[in-house]
């Protein structure tokens, strides 16, 4: 099993915040409710042919494990993997790598954003990113023209050239705390929910302040089933899975 560490406590962040998220593999089921709610929350764009994984843009990508033995003692697992949004700080690989400022660790709420206009398109985050939760815009978004007024007015579409993630649904996050500021509340440390979160039908997914001992999310990632993907590269990713298989947690350690 892959060694744990929780709750932020090796980011230098300025506030008492770091929005994390928990993932239960026991609970998911391969639905991908996740991953299409993703697309149409942040207007992720998608090509004619959706077949080549090489070129498609997935900002949650589903993931098969398998744990390589015959009947009847095969099981298999589904792993949905979001940007993981590492908080180390002195080893977040995306941002040290960029030539330009163009993707940024909130130093508030250890987010890992991208300034879409600033990206060159050089591909270093891409390369650097030991998790494979960055994609590259191979041509210019298009869709069907009923479907151009479903897009998320929120969420500014990507040009052809630009790396493009998760991003936490940082859009929500600033509408919580233009609600909160509006109600003289401390727009710091504000709750609000991703859409993956939202659509998972199971409750697979929990997410939250890590650093608040009374969030579900702090309490889940130090389950004895919590692990995180090649914790061993000390990138201090805020998302942690949970497993009941010791199978799949020795996978981890493997990466994606």
């Amino acid at each position: 099993m892959s060694g744990k560490q929780h709750n932020g406590e090796h980011g230098h962040g300025k506030g008492s915040v770091r929005y994390g998220m928990v993932i239960d593999l026991d609970k998911c089921t391969g639905c991908m409710a996740c991953a299409v709610a993703c697309h149409q929350e942040n207007n992720v764009s998608f090509l004619p042919d959706e077949t080549d994984k090489t070129r498609n843009i997935a900002w949650m990508r589903m993931y098969y494990l398998e744990n390589g033995r015959d009947y009847p003692e095969y099981r298999f697992a589904y792993l949905p993997r979001p940007c993981f949004h590492c908080d180390s700080p002195h080893h977040t690989p995306c941002t040290f790598v960029c030539p330009v400022n163009a993707t940024q660790r909130d130093e508030r709420t250890g987010i890992v954003n991208m300034i879409y206009p600033r990206c060159i398109g050089c591909r270093y985050c891409m390369v650097a990113c030991p998790y494979h939760a960055r994609c590259f815009n191979w041509w210019d978004p298009r869709w069907p023209e009923p479907m151009e007024e479903m897009l998320n007015p929120e969420v500014s579409t990507r040009m052809r050239g630009v790396i493009e993630k998760c991003t936490f649904c940082h859009h929500r996050l600033n509408r919580a705390r233009d609600k909160a500021r509006i109600e003289g509340r401390d727009p710091d440390g504000v709750e609000y929910t991703p859409a993956c979160v939202e659509a998972c039908p199971t409750g697979a997914i929990v997410f939250g302040n890590l650093m608040d001992p009374e969030s579900e999310v702090a309490r889940l990632s130090k389950d004895p089933r919590a692990f995180q993907i090649s914790a061993k590269l000390k990138t201090y990713p805020k998302v942690y899975y949970l497993s009941s298989q010791p199978w799949v947690r020795k996978l981890s350690d493997k990466g994606l």
